[in-house]
């Protein structure tokens, strides 16, 4: 492991401990093994524009910017000031604040202003707007853009929200979909046409 790699495994430590103490639901933070997949698909896809809605307190936010190559645009959204200001100030100690974009506010008119094409969006928030947020981004997904959805295997524990999402996605004749069993369950989209049936 390099150095750049252990500052960062330091940092997320030292995330993951304020997130714990400072947050009533510190459970809604991304798990190491889901960010460690957010940074290698971002490796892999070499994005120039990734956008991410619900960074809560920036464990996917650091994990995504660590894996930014050069020149890419990263904009994240998060409704609450408090949560933005902490996943700030963690990106700016391990030196990646200035490849980030902070926005705090609602997602549906954030990515309204925006003119995509997205060739990587990462949707984790609040489980009632997933298909919403699907929509809003759906039509400025880029040809090989791929949109990742945390917690689709939610709908096992019964949420309603989470199983009308994916009953949508696999009914959607516009994209292809695989869920893996990674945390909560994670589901990787693309345009039909982006995978070769």
């Amino acid at each position: 492991m390099n150095s750049a790699a252990r500052d960062l495994v330091k940092i997320l430590r030292s995330l993951r401990a304020e997130t714990e103490r400072t947050q009533s639901e510190p459970h809604m933070a991304l798990g190491s093994e889901q960010g460690a997949l957010l940074g290698l698909l971002t490796w892999f896809a070499r994005p120039d524009f990734v956008l991410e809605i619900g960074a809560f307190t920036g464990w996917s936010t650091l994990e995504i910017a660590a894996a930014l190559p050069p020149g890419s645009r990263f904009v994240t959204i998060d409704v609450s000031e408090e949560v933005t200001e902490i996943a700030r100030r963690h990106a700016e100690a391990a030196g990646l604040a200035d490849r980030v974009d902070f926005r705090a506010g609602a997602a549906t008119a954030v990515i309204e202003e925006l003119e995509g094409p997205f060739d990587l969006v990462f949707i984790d928030a609040a489980k009632r707007d997933y298909l919403e947020l699907y929509e809003a981004v759906i039509p400025k997904l880029g040809e090989r853009g791929v949109i990742v959805a945390d917690d689709t295997l939610l709908d096992r524990d019964g949420n309603v929200a989470i199983a009308q999402f994916n009953q949508h996605i696999a009914a959607d004749d516009r994209v292809r979909e695989v869920t893996l069993p990674i945390g909560g369950g994670m589901t990787l989209i693309c345009r039909q046409g982006g995978i070769r049936p």
